[in-house]
């Protein structure tokens, strides 16, 4: 099976899954047709086509896990817990932090002084 183009990545990504791993298959195939003829001697042009299939190959996985990923993260939206792999990478310290809301509670004693004794407004003269 002999490809001339190579797939575009907006083609790839019109296809289903199914159409996906077959073309994936069809190139890992292709291949190892081409490595039997790097090591039968085989035509100049078929070696240089050994590294266009690689780079197809890479393509069409990429595009496979870019989707997979993206029907993951829509699938556990709104969900309680979500996996790691899918959660904001950030820093360490930042996922740690209190999050807005836990920062500004406030205990019943210093909401009672705060309603008690309200920050004074002075009128001042300019």
């Amino acid at each position: 099976t002999s490809r001339l183009i190579t797939m575009k990545t907006y083609e790839l990504r019109n296809k289903s899954k199914e159409e996906l791993t077959k073309t994936l298959l069809d190139l890992k195939g292709e291949l190892s047709n081409l490595r039997v003829a790097r090591e039968t001697g085989g035509a100049a042009s078929k070696l240089a086509k050994i590294k266009v299939v690689r780079r197809d190959i890479a393509r069409v996985k990429t595009v496979l896990n870019q989707s997979q990923k993206t029907a993951l993260r829509k699938y556990f939206k709104g969900k309680k817990y979500i996996p790691l792999d899918l959660r904001a990478k950030k820093t360490r310290a930042i996922r740690r932090r209190l999050t807005a809301f836990e920062a500004n509670k406030k205990t019943l004693r210093q909401q009672k002084r705060e309603r008690h004794f309200p920050l004074r407004k002075y009128a001042v003269k300019a």
